[in-house]
């Protein structure tokens, strides 16, 4: 005869949160009907390839309640992508040679996980495919990407070329992620297929994975970007240091004073937009340690932060604080950018 199956995957024993095996008796029994109930199947299947099945695995309401916290902020990518997406076309695709660095730096890291997400499904590695998938979604696009590029998107013209780069970028990560995701979190990434793509006469699950673009692949841009987010990461710090103690509402009321005593990093940042990055109204970069008294990293010795508050008055748009608001005549209350891009909207 012909065995029915070309692999078989084993597994330990499912105990309960404390590695106990479960029991009537002890009246520690968990059932899987109980939780898809309660949390919904996707959920349980988050929880499979979140756990070690090469050992003993442990099962219990605070356990599912972590992996319901991790159901969330991905379901809150997939949201920022459909929101962001609405009428899409290919009219708007920025070509890879005319995008922004940050974009760019995007697709070497949709490139790399792409590769590794392929290597751990075809080996059945599903907990690193689930924390590689999570992170990348999580820490690198909605913590970082997506806070960055919110005000292009908001705020920018139709036209304009970052917007259109971070449309064009959006949409690529989305048909990966979708595709990614779809083994695990099968039903969701259905309905997010659907949501988009309502006249789409294939399942999700009858798409193949697609092929990324060896041009993506841009090591030196990927290690300057890692620098840029490492400095990030201490202007982060300082910014919630003032919010904590109350000194500001936003990150845009913040006016960071960079402190680099790197001439390396020093020239990285020559050609960044500050404000844009850190996602404050106003920043700059000085050249030295810093005072004594400015927010610092111990994982970080080149770099320190001074936040004062940003000078002007708050754009009702962007909302950003900036000298300029009310200068132009037109729209007192708006800051030149949001002018002109009022004056756009009005003349069509």
């Amino acid at each position: 005869g012909v065995a029915p199956f070309e692999q078989v995957l084993t597994h330990g024993f499912v105990m309960d949160k404390d590695g106990r095996k479960m029991s009537k008796s002890i009246g520690n029994v968990v059932l899987p009907d109980d939780l898809i109930n309660q949390y919904g199947a996707d959920v349980l299947r988050l929880w499979v390839v979140s756990s070690d099945f090469t050992e003993d695995l442990r099962i219990g309401q605070e356990i599912m309640r972590a992996n319901v916290e991790s159901y969330r902020k991905i379901r809150n990518t997939f949201r920022f992508l459909l929101g962001n997406l609405n009428e899409f076309s290919d009219k708007e695709i920025v070509p890879y040679e005319d995008m922004p660095e940050l974009e760019k730096y995007i697709l070497h890291k949709c490139k790399v996980i792409d590769e590794k997400v392929k290597k751990g499904y075809n080996e059945y590695d599903l907990k690193t495919v689930f924390q590689t998938l999570f992170n990348f979604s999580n820490l690198d696009l909605s913590s970082f990407y997506f806070d960055i590029r919110k005000d292009s998107l908001y705020c920018d013209s139709i036209n304009n070329i970052s917007r259109r780069s971070t449309r064009t970028v959006l949409d690529i990560l989305f048909n990966h992620l979708v595709r990614w995701f779809s083994p695990i979190l099968c039903f969701t990434c259905e309905e997010v297929l659907i949501s988009r793509f309502s006249n789409c006469e294939k399942s999700v699950h009858e798409l193949e994975f697609l092929e990324t673009n060896d041009k993506w692949v841009n090591i030196e841009l990927f290690e300057k970007w890692e620098k840029i987010r490492s400095v990030r990461k201490v202007v982060t710090g300082a910014i919630e240091l003032e919010r904590k103690e109350k000194r500001i509402g936003s990150s845009l009321e913040a006016f960071p004073n960079v402190f680099i005593s790197s001439n390396e990093y020093l020239e990285i940042f020559k050609n960044i937009d500050l404000a844009e990055i850190f996602i404050t109204s106003q920043a700059k970069i000085s050249e030295g340690e810093g005072p004594e008294n400015a927010f610092r990293l111990s994982e970080n010795n080149i770099v320190s932060v001074l936040c004062s508050v940003a000078e002007g008055k708050k754009c009702n748009r962007s909302w950003k604080i900036l000298p300029e608001v009310g200068t132009d005549k037109d729209y007192p209350d708006l800051s030149i950018r949001d002018a002109n891009v009022m004056r756009e909207i009005s003349d069509k």
